[in-house]
Parts: structure tokens; sequence; C-alpha cells
């Protein structure tokens, strides 16, 4: 797996101040990317275990972060491996939340088995593919108006989507 980013700090990916790490590689190819770039998946550089730890302690060691959000690319396309990062995460930092942004549905991802393990791994997920047509500046952690921000722990326990609220 190969990273394009990785921002220590950042309010625009979710609730709080997170970490942020962009997965390479997508192949949703969604017209009007913000990060067309990271379609490929070894764009940027590996993302070792070595690198996961050290991005994992960076975060342990920072009080102010309230989690971890993966972005990409898709980071659904590379789901098994980012599960395991994910799965020493949690380990490290139980106490952090973990978003994802993915074009993937909701309901797509329940059907996937290595993908609805990372999804069950997440605490939210912002859903769908970006769409052009939608476009809309003023929504909040996502880029258009078909895209989802989904409360994942719940709506696994009732078996549909409940949108997150703060």
């Amino acid at each position: 797996m190969h990273i394009c980013e990785y921002r220590r700090e950042s309010i625009n990916e979710g609730i709080g101040l997170r970490a942020v790490v962009f997965i390479s590689g997508c192949r949703h190819a969604c017209q009007g990317c913000f990060n067309p770039e990271s379609w490929d998946f070894s764009y940027g550089q590996p993302f070792t275990r070595s690198y996961q730890q050290e991005v994992i302690q960076e975060i342990s060691d920072n009080p102010l972060l309230h989690g971890l959000t993966l972005c990409g690319g898709d980071p659904f396309f590379s789901a098994t491996a980012c599960a395991v990062f994910i799965t020493s995460f949690r380990q490290a930092c139980p106490d952090k939340t973990v978003w994802a942004y993915t074009g993937f549905t909701f309901e797509a991802l329940l059907l996937l088995n290595e993908q609805r393990q990372l999804l069950e791994l997440c605490d939210v997920i912002i859903d769908g593919k970006f769409k052009a047509e939608q476009k809309d500046t003023s929504l909040r952690f996502r880029g258009s108006r078909n895209q989802r921000i989904i409360d994942v722990g719940k709506s696994l326990a009732i078996g549909s989507v409940i949108e997150w609220t703060e």
C-alpha cells in the first residue's frame, strides 16, 4: 500500500482536529475529482509497517487530536491493508475515532467481505462517488449532495443507514 500524503493535523476531514492519511489507489475515476493523481496505486510513498507505527505514535502523542481520517484515492480499494493499519491504530489509540471517505456506498460495502471488515473498524464514513453535477461547497465534510455522512456503529446495529449527527 502507498500513501499520497499524511497530514498531521486537519480540520477539514471530520469532526475535531484529525490526522489524515491519503491512501493511494482508486478505480472510481469520478469526473471532477480534486485528487486524480491519487488514483494510481503506486503514487506517493510506500506506507510500510514502520511508517504506519510512526504515524500511530505521532497521533497517540498528540492530545489535541480527536482521531484519524482515511482519504484517498479510496482506502476501501486497499481494504485489507487499511484494516491491518486501523486495527493497530485502535489498539494504540482506543479513545480516538476513525473516519473514512469512500466512493462505495454503505450498502455496497456490506456485501464485500474485505471492505466490510474495514467498514466495521470505522466510526464514521462519508460514502458515495463525488458527482460534479451535485457539487456543493457549502456541505460540511463532503463535496457533493449525494454523499452521506454515516454513523457506522448505529447503522450496522439496525441494518440500515443512520446519518451521523454531532
